[in-house]
């Protein structure tokens, strides 16, 4: 990825909505996003472990008019193959997924791939691997995924992992209004929220909070 890709790349990691359907209550998840998107999050992940592969292109391809009608990144998470199928930006990788050299093998050159990673060397294997940019945590601890609960780096490792690395980061497990400005403080080009967003009664609301943090993180780290 050139220079110039980086640098939009990072722009577009701002803020990034990761979707759960169950935080969004009795509300349609997709008004929540697009109200979230309409406020300024920059980028939206799709992330539905329980959904079967039909399911979760069908909602793949709902969220993308959406995103699109916002300008915004449009990743779906662990699936590259439904991400192709529905013509969004990238695939968010994890631990139990393809290799991100193998992804990279087979998806078109612009094809943006995310990689989980809470370590430097973690980091720097993705980086070499061809991952475009990495989510880091659980930064201060995550109850929407089962697997990580009870896990948390801190913002010094998120510092670490940030300065070992030349593509963008983004914070990612408990990052609230509260705290969101650490995350940018500390290094990382975004923040990556679930029930910030997903439950939050204001859902444009949070999001103008959580993007006016973040940009008060990055100033105090300048």
């Amino acid at each position: 990825m050139s220079t110039e890709a980086t640098a939009e790349l990072h722009r577009r990691l701002h803020l990034m909505v990761i979707t759960d359907r169950g935080l969004a209550g009795r509300r349609d998840w997709l008004t929540v996003v697009d109200a979230a998107l309409s406020a300024g999050a920059t980028a939206v992940q799709l992330r539905d472990k329980e959904a079967t592969s039909g399911e979760l292109l069908a909602m793949a391809e709902s969220l993308r008019p959406v995103a699109d009608r916002h300008a915004a990144l449009f990743l779906v998470n662990d699936r590259f193959d439904v991400a192709l199928a529905c013509g969004a930006h990238g695939v968010h990788l994890g631990d139990d997924d393809l290799p991100v050299a193998e992804v990279r093998r087979v998806v078109p050159r612009d094809f943006i791939i995310g990689r989980s990673a809470d370590t430097e060397a973690a980091a720097r294997a993705a980086e070499a691997a061809g991952a475009d940019y990495l989510g880091v945590g659980s930064v201060f601890g995550t109850r929407t995924k089962k697997e990580v609960i009870g896990e948390v780096i801190g913002t010094d490792r998120l510092r670490r992992v940030a300065s070992s690395v030349s593509i963008p980061i983004v914070g990612i497990g408990g990052v609230t209004e509260e705290n969101a400005a650490e995350v940018a403080r500390a290094g990382a080009a975004g923040i990556a929220v679930v029930s910030a967003i997903m439950s939050a009664p204001d859902p444009s609301a949070a999001t103008r909070t959580l993007l006016r943090e973040r940009s008060r993180g990055e100033a105090m780290a300048k």
